[in-house]
């Protein structure tokens, strides 16, 4: 979090906005103080940063758990706009759930919360134990071990239903691929990729 000053509110929002390089309209804060005095007025705004997003849905995370008897571990970092956070507990398995159904739904809840404390859209991704990144190592092997059946027999191909963040490890992973394309279709739980055959 960083603070700035200036006369109005306006100012602040316009001189942080020229400091941390980015348009103002994406800038989150809130006001701290305002002053309208008779010969002085001022205005001080706290501008939050994903650090600051992180940090909270870090704290957030600890203090849902623990009410509910289950301490873990947290470290967030930032990658490509994303914010990603490893959980590790001695209740691994609890928090992924079945087909990584009980992760899912607490990164949506997390979501939720640091959107709602922050007024603002943040991609956050949680991963408990390296459930995640294992997981991004089998959905690769299967988009490559079917894209080489769909270049073989130019026959369309779709893939089971994904979470987001698994689809777009499937779009990245054949990306670079020759004839072919990727799509997603469908709606929530059932969205999935199809793989293309393109001349």
């Amino acid at each position: 979090m960083k603070e700035f000053t200036a006369k109005t509110v306006e100012d602040a929002v316009a001189e942080a906005a020229k400091i941390l390089g980015v348009e103002s309209i994406h800038l989150v804060y809130e006001v701290k103080e305002e002053k309208r005095g008779l010969f002085r007025k001022s205005a001080t705004i706290a501008v939050y940063e994903e650090e600051d997003a992180a940090a909270y849905a870090e704290t957030y995370l600890q203090q849902s758990l623990k009410a509910l008897g289950v301490e873990i571990f947290t470290e967030s970092t930032m990658e490509d706009g994303i914010i990603k956070i490893t959980i590790d507990s001695d209740s691994n398995p609890i928090l992924i759930g079945k087909g990584g159904k009980t992760l899912q739904a607490l990164n949506e809840v997390t979501k939720f919360a640091v959107s709602t404390k922050f007024r603002k859209r943040y991609r956050i991704l949680l991963d408990v134990g390296g459930y995640k990144e294992d997981k991004y190592e089998r959905v690769a092997h299967i988009a490559k071990r079917t894209a080489k059946t769909v270049l073989r027999t130019h026959i369309d191909a779709a893939l089971d239903p994904m979470t987001p963040d698994e689809r777009r490890v499937v779009h990245n992973t054949l990306s670079d691929w020759e004839h072919i394309k990727t799509e997603s279709s469908g709606e929530g739980p059932d969205r999935a990729v199809t793989i293309k055959y393109v001349d």
